[in-house]
C-alpha cells in the first residue's frame, strides 16, 4: 500500500496538467496521518513523538526544496533516467576464451592438483 501522501502528489500534478495550470506538488503540508501512512509502508515503528518530529522535520525538507517550483517547465517533456534516453549500456554477450588452468595459477601463491591453496576461515586450520 503506497501512502495517500505519495498518491496526492501524482493526482495534484495530473490535475494540473490536465488544466494547463502549472503543478505544485509540494503545496500541501504532511500530516501526521500520512507520516503513519510512510513509516507503515517502510516498516517502521514510530512513536507519537517520533512522529511529530518526522513531521515537522519532513515539512521542512518539503519546503527547502520550494524553489524548484519556480523553474518554467512548459514543453519540458519529463524524464525518468539523468542521462535522458540511455537505453542499455551493456555490451553483447559473447563468447571469449578465457585463461587456461596454467595460466589462471601462474601467479598463485600456493597451488595443489590444478586448484588454488589458501588458507582456512573456518578455524579448522591448515590449507584447504
Amino acid at each position: 500500500m503506497v501512502p495517500d501522501f505519495v498518491w496526492g502528489v501524482g493526482k495534484r500534478i495530473a490535475l494540473a496538467r490536465s488544466t494547463g495550470r502549472k503543478a505544485n506538488p509540494m503545496a500541501d503540508q504532511l500530516t501526521a496521518h500520512d507520516v503513519r501512512g510512510i513509516a507503515e509502508y517502510v516498516r517502521i515503528g514510530l512513536t507519537d513523538e517520533e512522529v511529530a518530529a518526522m513531521t515537522r522535520d519532513l515539512n521542512a525538507i518539503i519546503e527547502s526544496l520550494s524553489p524548484i517550483t519556480e523553474y518554467d517547465l512548459e514543453g519540458v517533456e519529463p524524464t525518468f533516467h539523468p542521462i535522458g534516453s540511455l537505453s542499455n549500456v551493456m555490451r553483447d554477450d559473447a563468447e571469449v576464451p578465457g585463461f587456461t588452468q596454467a595460466e589462471a595459477l601462474a601467479n598463485a601463491p600456493r597451488q595443489q592438483d590444478g586448484s588454488f591453496l589458501i588458507p582456512s576461515i573456518l578455524g579448522e586450520g591448515g590449507d584447504r
